[in-house]
């Protein structure tokens, strides 16, 4: 690992040489140009600028974040970061440090607003679709926020995820495996009537009918449209609707972190989840290939 310089620009010849090998070596992960006059705007400023003292940060946020996002992408421990990155100690303090202050959320939150504007829509939406997506689970995590699905045969957690018409993620809730859909349903919907007081449709499949339709129109004065499979097909089948947040699970999982959950906390994967639609949204903004 090469030793930290003394200041945190770019200007310094020491960093530019670093993150030249990064997007080099690392270029499905490396941040371009593009994507980070975007992304730079909207992160917090350092904390010494707002009169809250402490040291001046020595290595340069773009590189940071090439770190974070390698990590995402690649699906390695934040220990196995190569050399040229920045100390690992650094790259997690500020995942972590972040996560725990929910800059993630507010940065992709803002990224989707203005894809869905590029994309001919309003910033809010009117419409949603929900689902959850089982994940084995590391021996990393405690028995506590773990649990067994049976349906899918799979001991870890689930993550319960709404999105819009676009596939661009509205709202994401990790509970345990064991979790039923019905009752995960609760939570990302209430987490999406707080974000999204505009939405008042939602597409679902079978798994959430009963009381959860009932309560989401007593409660919520929201439609759940149900979108059942045929019986009479057998195979693929495209459904309406639904075809659209499998979509986004697809794209969740080409960032191997997401893969299988090693996170300590659920708060952390909820993050990789926001880091992860960062990454493929500004990708989209700039027209990053």
């Amino acid at each position: 690992m090469s030793s930290s310089p003394t200041c945190a620009c770019l200007s310094c010849p020491a960093h530019r040489d670093l993150l030249r090998k990064i997007v080099k070596h690392y270029p499905s992960s490396s941040v371009t140009d593009a994507q980070w006059a975007v992304i730079e705007p909207l992160l917090p400023p350092e904390a010494r600028t707002l009169g809250r003292g402490g040291r001046p940060e020595k290595w340069p946020r773009r590189m940071i974040l090439d770190a974070i996002f390698y990590v995402t992408r690649g699906g390695i421990a934040w220990r196995q970061l190569p050399a040229g990155f920045p100390p690992v100690d650094t790259v997690y303090g500020f995942f972590a440090r972040w996560a725990r202050a929910g800059v993630w959320r507010r940065l992709h939150d803002t990224l989707r607003d203005r894809l869905r504007v590029a994309l001919g829509r309003a910033p809010q939406p009117t419409a949603a679709i929900i689902d959850s997506q089982s994940i084995q689970g590391s021996d990393q995590i405690h028995q506590a926020s773990r649990g067994y699905d049976a349906g899918k045969k799979t001991n870890g957690r689930k993550r319960h995820i709404a999105v819009d018409t676009n596939g661009l993620l509205l709202a994401v809730v990790i509970t345990a495996a064991s979790i039923q859909d019905r009752d995960g349903a609760f939570r990302i919907v209430a987490a999406l009537d707080e974000g999204y007081s505009t939405v008042r449709r939602i597409w679902a499949d079978a798994g959430y009918a009963g009381r959860f339709v009932r309560w989401c129109k007593d409660a919520l004065n929201l439609t759940i449209e149900i979108v059942k499979r045929s019986d009479n097909t057998h195979g693929f089948q495209l459904l309406h609707r639904r075809w659209v947040v499998e979509r986004t699970f697809a794209w969740l999982v080409k960032h191997r972190r997401l893969v299988r959950d090693y996170e300590t906390k659920p708060e952390h994967h909820q993050a990789l989840v926001h880091i992860a639609m960062t990454m493929t949204m500004s990708r989209r903004l700039t027209h990053t290939p």
